[in-house]
């Protein structure tokens, strides 16, 4: 796609709420990372998918990635996820995650700010050992290796986390591990040293203590990558894996936070989480918008550009509307997280989780459906974009599960003022 650079910021809107409310610095960075997306990004874009056919390996790292890498940490765009490293607040680095979002495949990992890894790391910086950080955590922030987050698993329902089969025994001084995970993103990554395993170490216990988390590595006897599963047909460099756990033995040691603690250690991962995936993919949302609009001004049919036909305009003004819509509930719920922290924001990152792929996946579809035959083709990356952001209904969390915690605050709410505002029936 091409660009232009005006004021440094290329294609992107002024982020209004970060200019009222942020951080000179987080300005800064938020400007620095605009001309890293035109300046370099963008252009290396062509140059990744390149590398990967080339490759021969859908899962080898083109070596552009280690390229931008090294850029970003020269223009201080690294590790700017995690408050303890950056400085910056959750609703500060909302507006750069949002940035990274244009180029999904590219700027989160160029930045240090990927998934799963980000999680992966609130995960030790919150409740990991001295000893923990020291031999994770460290190599994670300083982006050597990879890791991965194995809990999901295939022959359970995986919108409810306590159904987890996945056993972790407590054998003298160690854990073994059985059990089937998948969707295991990352770890189809040669650079991916790292599984963080949830299962079952209580049965017997409450329903939300049973679970626990160990620290597993990846070369582990017992650890069998089985396959990287695709996304609407297409591999992912870093690959979303199946994996058995087949009597696997880890050091009591490697347990994190503590025994029975592993549901709640999952919520604290997801809550920032869930909005960076938000911002991100609202940022893959307004690159699909300005392609529509440069694209319906360049293409006529029945005698005028269609960017003149109302059905197109319509399109265009209901996609602004959805996206900043949705922008608004991120930036609440990151602001609640700053302030109250993340059970405090739970509703509206539920809120968020729900409104922002919708309103994604509508505006690329629109985008779509205004390029015809070459926004379903590889010519463009709307396809692609449209494929991951309908995934993203269902990862960390399906709608269902935000919908049904939505409906019940609410209702619990209706419960709570009984009696105040009814008017006569």
């Amino acid at each position: 796609m091409q660009v232009a650079s005006a004021r440094g910021i290329g294609p992107f809107a002024e982020p209004l709420a970060l200019r009222r409310s942020g951080s000179k610095r987080a300005n800064e960075l938020w400007d620095e990372m605009a001309d890293f997306m035109v300046e370099s990004v963008f252009p290396a874009e062509e140059t990744y998918e390149r590398q990967r056919r080339e490759a021969g390996d859908p899962h080898a790292l083109p070596a552009v990635v280690e390229e931008l890498k090294s850029e970003a940490r020269k223009r201080g765009l690294w590790n700017l996820f995690l408050p303890s490293e950056s400085g910056l607040s959750q609703f500060e680095y909302a507006a750069i995650a949002e940035l990274s979002g244009w180029s999904l495949h590219l700027a989160p990992e160029a930045i240090n700010g990927q998934a799963p890894d980000t999680g992966n790391m609130e995960l030790l910086h919150l409740f990991g050992t001295d000893e923990q950080k020291s031999r994770w955590l460290e190599p994670l922030l300083d982006g050597v290796i990879r890791s991965a987050f194995a809990m999901t698993e295939p022959e359970v329902a995986s919108s409810d986390a306590t159904n987890i089969e996945t056993r972790i025994q407590r054998d003298g001084d160690e854990y073994v591990i059985n059990g089937h995970k998948w969707w295991a993103s990352g770890a189809a990554d040669a650079r991916c040293s790292l599984l963080i395993v949830m299962g079952k170490t209580d049965p017997n216990a409450d329903t939300h203590r049973q679970q626990s988390m160990v620290l597993v590595p990846v070369d582990t006897p017992g650890v069998t990558n089985v396959r990287s599963v695709p996304v609407f047909g297409h591999e992912d460099q870093h690959g979303h894996c199946e994996i058995t756990f087949t009597d696997v033995r880890a050091p009591a040691t490697n347990l994190l936070g503590e025994e029975g603690g592993g549901f709640a250690m999952a919520q604290a991962r997801l809550g920032p989480g869930r909005i960076h995936h938000a911002m991100r993919a609202l940022g893959a949302a307004e690159r699909a918008l300005l392609m529509m609009a440069h694209r319906v001004q360049a293409r006529v049919a029945f005698g005028k550009p269609l960017a003149e036909q109302g059905m197109v305009q319509t399109q265009i003004a209901e996609s602004r509307l959805a996206l900043d819509q949705a922008r608004q509930l991120c930036h609440e719920a990151a602001q609640v997280i700053d302030a109250e922290g993340n059970k405090a924001a739970a509703i509206l990152v539920s809120m968020a989780k729900v409104a922002v792929p919708r309103a994604a996946i509508s505006v690329i579809d629109a985008a779509i459906q205004a390029h015809g035959g070459a926004g379903v083709s590889d010519d463009t990356p709307l396809a692609l974009m449209y494929g991951w952001h309908r995934a993203m209904r269902i990862f960390d969390g399906p709608d269902e599960v935000h919908l049904r915690s939505v409906a019940r605050a609410e209702l619990k709410r209706a419960v709570a003022t009984a009696g105040v505002g009814h008017g006569r029936i």
